[in-house]
């Protein structure tokens, strides 16, 4: 692996907009209904390998802060951290319209394992309610982020590492 200062340093900016966004809209980032807003950033893995580890540390720090423990710090960062390699992957195919689908089903599958047994409520409702939110979050936000980005080929080409 690369740790070039620019790696290094967009690692830390993906980390910090990802925690920052998630902690200050903390009533809707957090519980079984949730819309974390952060969540539009896990398109970044499709545009730099530094979004892997930034969308994990952000995540971490997101959750350490959310208040239901490790559950959440240790299984939504996982799930976080495994969307995030799928996206970076998925990139290889030239298709964007895909990246946002890795957050999605890996987070509806499984964060909402963890939360069906903390809130007591019913797995597959639970998935429902993460997967709505997750397509908000990647598709309905993210997505676009991502075409703006595509489109600005001199900001893609700095992020590549």
């Amino acid at each position: 692996m690369n740790l070039s200062s620019r790696y290094i340093a967009q690692v830390g900016i993906i980390a910090s907009l990802y925690g920052a966004i998630t902690i200050v809209l903390a009533p809707i980032s957090y519980g079984p209904i949730q819309l974390r807003v952060s969540e539009a950033l896990t398109v970044l893995p499709y545009l730099t390998p530094a979004a892997i580890p930034g969308l994990f540390v952000g995540c971490v720090v997101a959750n350490i802060y959310g208040g239901l423990g490790l559950y959440d710090i240790v299984g939504g960062s996982l799930c976080t951290l495994l969307a995030a390699f799928l996206t970076y992957f998925i990139s290889r195919t030239k298709k964007p319209i895909l990246a946002p689908l890795p957050p999605v089903f890996v987070n509806a599958l499984g964060v909402s394992f963890y939360l069906h047994i903390l809130f007591k409520l019913p797995y597959w409702i639970t998935v429902a309610y993460i997967a709505v939110g997750e397509i908000g979050a990647c598709f309905v936000l993210g997505y676009p982020l991502l075409l703006i980005l595509l489109r600005r080929k001199k900001l893609v080409e700095m992020l590549k590492l």
